[in-house]
């Protein structure tokens, strides 16, 4: 059964990665339902979160596909219950109906909105939460003249993970191993290479 991911990918440099990415989707024909690309906690490495909907063995072999990009360090893929997950969400309404209308002040105080702009014509109004939350105050406000709305990719934080930053150092701690390894094909070249 398809069910909602959270994919997200260390990068070293993001020119040109973002389009390599967005193609390895399209050609699976997997909708992406949310993108963020922001830097990480680590100076100088980004951080992509995308979400999808679709069956997981399908997300576990896109997953390894991405890893293989070569400015690619580490993609992992999570359900909603194994992260902490926020969209930001603006609001526009007409000012006068917020001012004449004291319920609907009262009904963005119940939702956890929180006016950013107030001019004479329009009120802005902020709230951060789940899809399903930002949707619900939609709904409230479109009685009142919704005029504009608008919601951020979905931002991400695995519970379970002591983030990137110690994946980072335990590779740069890693040593090179004491024993040789020879290449078991260095003396079949006629072998490897015929056609």
């Amino acid at each position: 059964m398809k069910q909602e991911f959270t994919i997200t990918v260390y990068t070293e440099n993001q020119i040109g990665l973002l389009n390599r990415i967005a193609i390895m989707f399209s050609r699976r024909k997997i909708n992406i339902e949310s993108l963020n690309t922001s830097p990480s906690e680590i100076d100088g490495i980004h951080r992509f979160t995308i979400v999808i909907q679709e069956f997981e063995e399908v997300v576990k072999k896109l997953v390894r596909q991405i890893e293989k990009q070569v400015d690619v360090l580490k993609a992992y893929y999570n359900t909603n219950d194994e992260i902490v997950w926020q969209e930001l969400a603006l609001y526009k309404v007409p000012t006068e109906v917020i001012t004449e209308k004291v319920k609907v002040e009262r009904l963005l105080r119940e939702h956890g909105a929180r006016a950013v702009v107030i001019r004479k014509d329009y009120t802005i109004f902020e709230t951060s939460g789940h899809r399903e939350e930002t949707e619900k105050l939609i709904s409230v406000l479109e009685p009142f003249g919704l005029i504009e709305f608008v919601r951020s990719a979905r931002v991400a934080i695995i519970k379970n993970s002591a983030g990137f930053h110690e994946k980072l150092r335990e590779f740069e701690q890693a040593e090179p191993s004491e024993e040789v390894i020879e290449n078991e094909f260095l003396d079949k070249q006629d072998e490897v290479f015929s056609m």
